[in-house]
């Protein structure tokens, strides 16, 4: 394969903060590397490194060629700056070029209306627009669902350059990347294989390490043992030498010579000791296996409510002529842990906005019970003081620092960081915060709105089974579907301009209606999906050809008699 980036002997670090310590990194064309490790680990740093955005402390970086075209998704989308859809109407008509023709509606007006799912679409299809050849894409499924997933896996797979990217979605590294390269503790490791892969390689290390340790310790204490047992012998003959003064013992001068001969070899056999336990520790030193960081959450139990804590009658919510949803009708009961379910941009934040009482309903009532006290986590953690320290943000009286800090600590938030702004913080640090935050207060109803993006895994996991234990009601929107199905049973979903409540999780739900589903429609799905993936594949492949050239006009050629295709069908 051809080499198309290197990084030799790559060092940073923010003050004493060591984030990367004499990295190592090969990327080869057809590269799908899944880059893994804590929130704060500097993954996103390492990023920022390959594409020149930042200087690193010492080591080399070299593209080849140097002119090398890289494309770059950042972990928050810039949309500053951006206007009418319309402005935008030729590269929304390239979007059917990724298979995306359906994704972005033509009837919003302005870029800061599209869903998260829509922005990243777009995002992604300006930067596929450029044909790069190697691809650093930083969370890349935070907004999308799992449709979305399912068919950025497959422009990924037709890609012909590199991937390097981060993702905490486990089931889309184990379907997308062939190596994971972890960032901890300031060292890169390189695993073969995809996630589950990585995560049995790296359990089988820890287990030999940890016996090579255990079997380094024993012979420790052996040699130690040996040393003290030498060393009491060895006072013991010193003091029996200091002991003969008297004239009598000076006629026995050969024993006190004996004694001081005999401390003397004691002395030498301990100090041999010694230097052998420290040149074998120097050439085969095992260092103490390190744990996976592990993190606590815990939210404050609720007071007791009536039975249904919201319920809606006949609501609609449209903007101007687009209708999002009308003629709905559905509850939560107390307790409930509900998950919120659609494609991008059927209006999940919108039906958020006006349970908040931040949007209002076009038709129909929407009823909540009068003392409900609402916690909501945003998707977009944009609302932070970033020039505050987290501690200044909290506003923690003096008699709850110990606890906050605590807290703080539990989620792999270091005491030092503390003091730091907002800014240096992590996006899955931020997050933390904002779960602390709300951690705080005695919330009736939780409304998380994607609560794992940006936590790494082990946050995630310890998320999840503390949301398990929550007494008061939750409403969920996320595109993990590892989290809602492990947490919520019944949904609410919007489909068809509906919203409708479903007596089930996601799995169940989802698995039904596919076997509801007519033969003949599922067979048009099929097609309709191998004509996105062999255009997806296409567009990969023109990305590589010089434009102009017989090639070039061919490829393009078959590209256009698929879309069109698509569009008769």
């Amino acid at each position: 394969m051809r080499k198309l980036f290197e990084a030799q002997g790559l060092s940073i670090a923010f003050g004493e903060k060591v984030i990367i310590e004499d990295g190592q990194l090969t990327v080869e064309q057809g590269d799908r590397i899944g880059l893994c490790g804590g929130n704060g680990a500097g993954k996103t740093t390492l990023l920022r490194l390959l594409l020149g955005k930042m200087e690193a402390d010492s080591g080399k970086i070299r593209a080849f060629p140097e002119t090398l075209n890289i494309g770059y998704l950042p972990q928050s989308l810039e949309m500053k700056g951006l206007g009418r859809i319309e402005d935008y109407g030729k590269l929304l008509q390239e979007l059917s070029r990724f298979g995306m023709e359906h994704e972005i509606s033509w009837e919003k007006e302005n870029i800061h209306t599209l869903s998260g799912g829509e922005k990243l679409k777009l995002a992604l299809a300006t930067v596929m627009a450029k044909n790069p050849s190697l691809l650093l894409l930083d969370e890349p499924t935070n907004h999308l669902d799992a449709r979305g997933m399912e068919w950025l896996a497959k422009v990924l797979r037709s890609f012909e350059g590199a991937v390097v990217l981060i993702s905490h979605d486990r089931r889309f590294l184990d379907q997308t990347v062939n190596c994971v390269l972890e960032l901890e503790n300031g060292r890169l490791t390189s695993y073969q294989g995809n996630y589950s892969e990585y995560r049995k390689e790296k359990e089988r290390k820890r287990d030999a390490l940890a016996k090579a340790y255990d079997k380094q310790q024993r012979k420790i204490r052996t040699i130690e043992e040996q040393v003290e047992r030498l060393s009491q012998w060895s006072d013991k003959a010193h003091r029996e030498a200091g002991k003969r003064k008297s004239e009598t013992d000076s006629r026995q001068m050969g024993l006190k010579e004996y004694d001081g001969v005999r401390a003397k070899k004691k002395d030498k056999q301990i100090k041999s000791k010694m230097r052998r336990l420290e040149t074998e520790l120097e050439k085969e030193q095992v260092e103490k296996p390190g744990e996976d960081s592990t993190v606590s959450f815990q939210f404050q139990p609720t007071r007791q409510r009536g039975k249904r804590v919201v319920e809606a009658k006949g609501i609609a919510k449209s903007f101007r002529d687009r209708v999002l949803f009308a003629k709905s009708h559905f509850y939560v009961k107390h307790g409930e842990k509900v998950g919120l379910h659609g494609v991008n941009g059927v209006g999940k934040t919108t039906l958020i906005r006006m349970l908040l009482g931040e949007e209002a309903i076009t038709k129909g009532s929407l009823w909540k019970s009068p003392s409900l006290n609402i916690g909501y986590l945003k998707q977009d953690r944009d609302d932070l003081p970033l020039d505050q320290t987290a501690l200044e943000y909290l506003n923690v009286a003096r008699e709850e620092m110990a606890l906050v800090r605590t807290m703080l600590a539990n989620m792999n938030i270091a005491a030092k960081e503390l003091e730091q702004p907002l800014r240096t913080f992590s996006q899955g640090e931020r997050t933390k915060v904002k779960l602390v935050a709300m951690i705080r207060k005695d919330y009736d109803v939780l409304i998380l709105d994607e609560p794992t993006n940006h936590l790494d895994l082990p946050s995630r996991e310890q998320l999840e089974e503390t949301l398990a234990q929550y007494k008061g009601t939750l409403l969920v929107v996320s595109h993990d579907r590892y989290f809602v199905d492990k947490l919520c049973d019944k949904l609410l979903v919007i489909e068809k301009q509906r919203i409708k409540r479903v007596e089930s999780g996601l799995s169940e739900f989802e698995e039904r209606r596919t076997q509801q589903i007519d033969p003949a429609k599922k067979d048009r799905e099929d097609e309709s999906a191998l004509r996105e993936m062999k255009m997806s594949e296409l567009l990969g492949r023109l990305s590589l050809t010089e434009p102009g050239s017989p090639e070039y006009e061919r490829l393009n050629d078959e590209l256009e008699q698929f879309m069109r295709e698509a569009k008769h069908n």
